[in-house]
Parts: C-alpha cells; sequence; structure tokens
C-alpha cells in the first residue's frame, strides 16, 4: 500500500517520474478547480498542499529505506505538493482558464524543480524526507511567483 501512495498509483515508476507525477496533480485538480469558486480554488491548493506535504514527510523516510536512495525517483508525493504550491493564489478563473493556470503553473514548476535554484538545491541536503519535499516547496514558490507575474502584470488576467 505504501508503494502505491508514494508512487501515486505507479506514476513514480515512469521515465521523468517527476514530470508525469506534475501532470496527474494537475489534471486531478483541473475539473475540481474549474467547478469551484475563487475561495474554493485557494482552499482545494491549500488542502492538496497540506496532504501532500503531510504524506511526503510521514512516508519519505520509508521510500529511503525501500528504494535505497535519499531522494528516490519513485517517490513523487513531493511533485504533487509542489503543484499545488504553484497554483496558490493565482488569479481564480473557471473552465479552460482554470487549465491555462495549470499549464502555467506545471511549465514553471518543472523548470525550478529540474534547474533547482538556490535555495532549492541546499534544501535537498534536508535529512529524513525534509529535503525531497522542501526543494520542491522551494521550486514552487518560484514558479508561483512567476505565474504571479505573468498573470497578473504581464497579461493582467
Amino acid at each position: 500500500m505504501k508503494r502505491w501512495i508514494v508512487t501515486m498509483g505507479g506514476v513514480g515508476y515512469l521515465p521523468a517520474s517527476g514530470t508525469f507525477a506534475s501532470l496527474l496533480t494537475c489534471l486531478v485538480l483541473w475539473p475540481i478547480l474549474a467547478n469551484v469558486g475563487p475561495v474554493a480554488q485557494n482552499v482545494v491548493a491549500l488542502v492538496g498542499l497540506g496532504f501532500f506535504s503531510v504524506l511526503s514527510i510521514a512516508l519519505a523516510p520509508w521510500a529511503i529505506r525501500e528504494f535505497g536512495d535519499k531522494d528516490p525517483g519513485q517517490f513523487v508525493l513531493d511533485e504533487a505538493a509542489g503543484i499545488c504550491l504553484s497554483i496558490l493564489l493565482l488569479p481564480a478563473r473557471t473552465g479552460w482558464g482554470t487549465g491555462i493556470n495549470l499549464l502555467a503553473a506545471f511549465l514553471a514548476f518543472r523548470i525550478f524543480d529540474i534547474t533547482k535554484p538556490p535555495p532549492a538545491r541546499q534544501l535537498e541536503r534536508l535529512p529524513a524526507g525534509w529535503g525531497i519535499l522542501l526543494d520542491d516547496l522551494a521550486a514552487a514558490v518560484y514558479a508561483n511567483l512567476v505565474c504571479q507575474v505573468l498573470f497578473r502584470w504581464v497579461l493582467a488576467i
């Protein structure tokens, strides 16, 4: 059961598992966010962030032992938490507009998660699974800031 959870139903076994887990998270969130109001969109993002963060911290030590790596590629709950933080407080949109928010957040998050600008790279070194989660949350903060600027100032949406 733990293996199924930490791999998000097996997505963690795919090549580029972080990208596929991020994409899966966006696909699950899209119909939910597209059909709720602005306040509820942020509640969904916060609940998702909390849920996946707690799961990450609770299950990361097990995954480290199980997969024999300090940051196992199969462990993808941190990507789900990162996507939830990346969309938090973006301008509320409905329908296809929600898809645009998610696409921008997905692209920005993947760029920052792969490149790991400071302090993301340094946070990876934290012990007991904290590094697994916090480097992704740092990338998500950068992604969120880029999306905020893009939607609020550049595109004024």
